[in-house]
């Protein structure tokens, strides 16, 4: 019988981890409850603890603006490759 690894979202490890860091519940306590290992348990709640900077960084909420510079120009290059084709058919009709 072979078993298969849980996927687990990311809203279900952000839950977990914050139980974790509250630690109003042991540990082994939260791995039953949510029916994961306990390591697993330590481990989120040591990614969380990491990244938790990154909610504050003044540059993440400029990264939508830069997604948004992002689609504006690609959508403006492929206007001016459908205009340069055009032409370039347009052009090679009069040869």
């Amino acid at each position: 019988m072979k078993k298969t690894r849980k996927k687990h979202s990311p809203e279900f490890k952000a839950k977990v981890a914050l139980a974790a860091v509250r630690e109003q519940e042991t540990v082994a306590e939260i791995s039953r409850k949510h029916k994961v290992h306990a390591n697993v348990v330590y481990k989120w709640k040591r990614q969380l603890l990491e990244n938790l900077a990154r909610a504050f960084d003044a540059e993440a909420g400029s990264a939508g603006d830069t997604s948004e510079r992002e689609g504006e120009l690609l959508k403006k290059i492929g206007e001016l490759t459908v205009e340069r084709d055009f032409l370039s058919n347009g052009l090679g009709r009069f040869r």
